[in-house]
């Protein structure tokens, strides 16, 4: 699972511009507004404090609090060159984070929980105020936007090589730093899979 600028869907492997996330680093994202924050410097570029509250609609305090514990976290770095003493630009360090719960070390898996909770409940976010959108799109846009949902049944493994699959084909479309076509745009491309909630039994608490 990666939360990525795209953060914040599953990648089947990192790169040198990526991050694989440490128990630290997963501890500082384990929160969905602090990912939003990562996610709008992945998507729109460097920013301000300000500039991203405004965005986010929240307060310019509580942005500048959860862009210092990003960069506490090595996830950010300040814009060089940039801005003046009262107001200091950031950019993310990485493209996307990455972290598979399937060979993290047993040390990890609690923050691991809590890391995917957050990237769970920021991809809610980021479908409701795409769905607002949605009656103002181009119609370019509109034809090939696509909200399906799919009910399968399936085993763990069946979930593995399926997503597995999936990553194979994005990994085509993702261009380099610079690459991008003509004409595209940012696109958010979520993968969900998941038990349909009630129907697997679930740890105890305290497990």
């Amino acid at each position: 699972m990666a939360a990525s600028s795209t953060a914040s869907s599953a990648s089947a492997a990192s790169s040198g511009r990526d991050i694989e996330l440490d128990t630290a680093a997963l501890r500082v994202l384990a929160h969905p507004l602090r990912l939003s924050v990562l996610n709008l410097l992945r998507e729109r570029g460097p920013s301000t404090a300000t500039r991203i509250a405004d965005e986010l609609g929240i307060n310019p305090g509580a942005a500048s609090y959860h862009l210092r514990r990003l960069a506490s976290g090595g996830l950010i770095v300040e814009e060089p060159d940039r801005g003046t003493g009262r107001e200091r630009w950031w950019k993310s360090a990485h493209r996307q984070s990455v972290h598979d719960p399937a060979a993290a070390p047993p040390d990890q898996r609690e923050a691991g929980r809590a890391y995917t909770h957050a990237v769970a409940l920021t991809a809610v976010d980021r479908l409701r105020r795409a769905a607002q959108e949605v009656p103002l799109l181009p119609q370019e846009w509109l034809d090939v936007t696509t909200y399906s949902d799919f009910l399968l049944c399936l085993t763990p493994g069946d979930v593995d090589r399926m997503r597995a699959e999936i990553f194979e084909v994005i990994s085509r479309y993702r261009h380099g730093e610079g690459e991008a076509p003509e004409g595209s745009s940012p696109v958010a491309l979520q993968v969900q899979a998941f038990p349909v909630p009630g129907t697997v039994e679930l740890r105890s608490g305290d497990a």
